[in-house]
């Protein structure tokens, strides 16, 4: 399977750390926050790797390079200077991924999900990653049963997820998100998902990366 990590992102809530660094590339355990990603990622077997970018976006190949570190092959996804959200940055990026299943994920995220126990081929149109309420977000987004995923907030999505190109097939290019898309699937039953029980941090504020690292850094 190829990958697409989200990276474009401007960051807005980490400032001021983010005026000067993207968000994926600030440090947390002595690594990038999308190098704990890479790392994952080609520990599962992943080969290709996709990262949209934007906001500072030349810091990426200059920090991370063609991938070889990791086993992998990365390619950037230039969005221009605004985001597309994530829904037009996984249009634009569809080139790139094939016609192939691919996993997605959010690149200010911290997790230790095993990626390789994915659905390579999801039976319907997405897989979604969902995990326990944290505190900053206690309402959730979406619930689970029966191995569908329902437009009920229940759970939390994780940032996580396997995708087919379908998905988007009909929507023009630009800037628009991937939820509204993803909550009518679900009404048509064609969205699966898990619930992950592991470790896992949304990256969200300063503090909450304080807090991540200090984890990550314990002897």
């Amino acid at each position: 399977m190829k990958a697409l990590i989200f990276a474009a992102g401007r960051g807005e809530r980490m400032r001021p750390l983010t005026d000067t660094t993207p968000k994926p590339l600030l440090r947390a355990g002595g690594k990038r926050l999308i190098e704990w990603h890479l790392e994952n990622l080609g520990n599962a077997g992943v080969r290709n790797v996709v990262i949209n970018t934007s906001h500072l976006a030349e810091q990426f190949a200059a920090a991370l390079g063609d991938g070889a570190r990791w086993s992998l092959r990365i390619a950037y996804s230039y969005e221009g200077p605004r985001p597309l959200e994530t829904g037009g940055g996984m249009l634009r990026a569809l080139p790139l991924l094939g016609a192939e299943p691919f996993i997605a994920v959010n690149g200010d995220i911290w997790t230790d999900l095993d990626f390789s126990t994915l659905p390579q081929d999801p039976p319907g149109l997405a897989h979604l990653v969902l995990v326990d309420n944290p505190e900053h977000h206690p309402r959730g987004d979406f619930g689970l049963q029966h191995g569908l995923v329902l437009d009920e907030p229940r759970l939390t999505f994780a940032g996580i997820g396997v995708y087919r190109s379908e998905l988007l097939v009909g929507q023009a290019p630009g800037k628009f998100p991937l939820a509204p898309i993803l909550r009518a699937a679900m009404r048509d039953e064609k969205v699966s998902g898990e619930h992950f029980r592991g470790a896992w941090c949304d990256i969200g504020t300063p503090q909450r990366l304080a807090a991540i690292d200090a984890q990550l850094t314990q002897p």
